[in-house]
């Protein structure tokens, strides 16, 4: 099977549901009206609310649900289940399930002057729903910290030559946003001189390498990237959005197309035949294809962390209502363009079975050195047959594009926890008002988990829980259309079908007689996913409540 047909029948079915699918539910649903002024202009305070010109605000809604998410997810998912079943759920998911999630996300919260999907919970089903709401999307901020945190930690040492892009897009990024905010430097020029800056950056650090041989200041390599990695996080969510958020996410975006540009041309330039399998069966080492695929696969059809983001930062910076579609809905398609490609390159540029002499190509031994490597690697051989780019060029770019990416969403998560904070304890607890200690009240529990190396105890049940938590971000969203008479089935057959999954994912995970977290020892593991479970359980008796209450009214 030919990867480039493939990917180019998923790439039309995303840009049909797109043009069809989203512009029904912005006619009517949504009902954008420019007149509204938007809480950018409205709550205008020069640190988190304030107005984005549309390219800097997609850069950044972009650069902050893809992550490493829309990669990893399908890389996994095609080692289990093959590329068939994960290619239709990035798509259908994605059109259906996850754009709907994103855009309805952002635009509930811009008409609810930039609040987040917890406090529109509290409004919708009462300030229970809330509480649990929030304690959920804060420990997977947490987690979500912790975990790409070490990962970008060990990618820098790994490949010593993405460090100095890695650590040069931050002041770039700087002075790109004093320049366009405060000097009035046109936009154009302003990307073409940074972006220009950006490519140096990556040539001089393949060139020359910042590779530490030894101990930092008394720290292992890993450990000492991972503190200045959190330090970042920690300064980065307490500057002004303009001053390097939506400039340093913007710049990243043009990493990433001109990556997807390239992927796709590599695509079409060399047709790899797949090598993945198209099905593995219905079982796997990791479960059943449903609810398991479901799961695995996040970032690339649907996840939670979405509605965190655009109900987070993204609203706070919407500067017209009819920019959501674009936004909101067109980011995730976006992503789902990525995973798809993601996809490819690995079920085509990596083989299941190397043959004799490119053994360094083959699937299972990169994804044994991790999921950027095994990325990184396929794209390097589908884009390495481009005339003039180098394999190992290709495979270095690769890295760079997801490394990029890692880094937004640390940031990102680590703004949303502090909003979070803020809105749960800063009106009782006038201390959490403020931003520096609300956003430490995130970002230490993550370091901590990340230099004890606890993460990894609770990290087989993130999956389901960031699913868990779109499931629950498709309740409240179906609570709020219930209340303002709008059309809500397209958000409750979602919800009902996202919350199946994740329990059922969740009951697996913890009581299956082979590798069940009850049966293997692994108590805390199983004790969390029944908490998980029971607080789902809350969370849809209470919209259910609410459904009827509004309905009533």
């Amino acid at each position: 099977m030919n990867a480039l047909s493939i990917s180019a029948l998923a790439v039309l079915a995303l840009y049909l549901g797109y043009r069809f699918y989203g512009g029904w539910i912005e006619r009517r649903i949504v009902e954008p009206n420019d007149d509204n002024p938007t809480p950018a202009f409205s709550c205008s305070d020069g640190v988190d609310f304030c107005p984005a010109e549309k390219p800097l605000l997609f850069g950044h809604h972009f650069s902050s649900i893809a992550g490493a998410g829309p990669i990893i997810g399908p890389l996994v998912a095609v080692a289990y289940f093959g590329w068939l079943a994960t290619i239709l759920w990035i798509v259908m998911g994605s059109i259906f399930l996850g754009a709907v999630h994103d855009y309805l996300a952002l635009m509930i919260s811009v008409r609810r002057r930039g609040a987040s999907i917890a406090e529109i919970a509290r409004r919708t089903m009462g300030r229970g729903a809330k509480a649990v709401f929030s304690i959920f999307l804060w420990l997977a901020l947490v987690l979500i910290i912790t975990v790409f945190g070490v990962v970008g930690a060990q990618t820098l040492v790994q490949k010593p030559e993405i460090v100095f892009p890695t650590l040069m897009i931050i002041p770039i990024a700087m002075l790109f946003g004093a320049m366009t905010y405060r000097l009035r430097f046109p936009v154009v020029l302003g990307s073409f001189l940074a972006v220009m800056a950006l490519f140096v950056c990556i040539w001089l650090g393949y060139h020359w390498p910042i590779a530490l041989l030894g101990p930092v200041l008394g720290l292992e390599p890993t450990m000492f990237w991972f503190a200045i990695l959190m330090i970042y996080c920690l300064v980065a969510s307490v500057l002004p959005v303009w001053f390097l958020l939506q400039p340093r996410d913007y710049l990243s975006t043009y990493t990433l197309f001109i990556g997807l540009v390239l992927g796709y041309l590599g695509l079409i330039w060399a047709r790899p035949a797949i090598s993945a399998p198209a099905f593995s069966g219905l079982t796997s080492d990791q479960g059943p294809l449903w609810p398991m695929l479901f799961v695995i696969v996040a970032c690339g059809a649907i996840s939670g962390f979405h509605s965190l983001v655009a109900s987070g930062t993204s609203s706070k910076q919407l500067a017209k209502e009819s920019q959501g579609k674009i936004i909101g809905y067109g980011s995730m398609i976006t992503e789902a363009v990525l995973a798809v490609l993601a996809l490819m390159v690995v079920a085509a540029g990596l083989f299941w079975k190397a043959p004799p002499g490119l053994e360094e190509f083959g699937f299972q031994a990169n994804f044994a050195k991790g999921w950027i490597v095994a990325f990184g690697t396929g794209y390097g051989r589908v884009v390495g047959q481009l005339p003039v780019i180098s394999v190992t060029v290709a495979i270095l770019f690769g890295m760079i594009m997801l490394k990029t990416f890692v880094l937004t969403t640390l940031d990102t998560a680590t703004r949303l926890g502090r909003f979070i904070v803020t809105e749960s304890l800063g009106t009782s607890v006038p201390i959490f008002r403020r931003r520096l200690i609300a956003a430490m009240v995130t970002i230490l529990p993550a370091f901590y988990l990340g230099w004890t190396n606890s993460w990894k105890t609770i990290w087989p049940v993130f999956g389901a829980a960031n699913q868990l938590i779109a499931a629950l971000a498709l309740v409240v969203i179906s609570a709020y259309l219930v209340g303002v008479a709008k059309p809500n089935k397209l958000t409750v057959l979602p919800a009902a079908f996202m919350s199946a999954t994740t329990v059922a994912a969740l009951i697996w995970l913890a009581f299956n007689s082979t590798s069940g977290f009850f049966f293997t020892g692994k108590t805390t593991l199983g004790a969390t996913a029944v908490v998980l479970v029971a607080l789902a359980g809350y969370m849809v008796v209470e919209g259910v409540r609410a459904f009827r209450g509004l309905k009533k009214k």
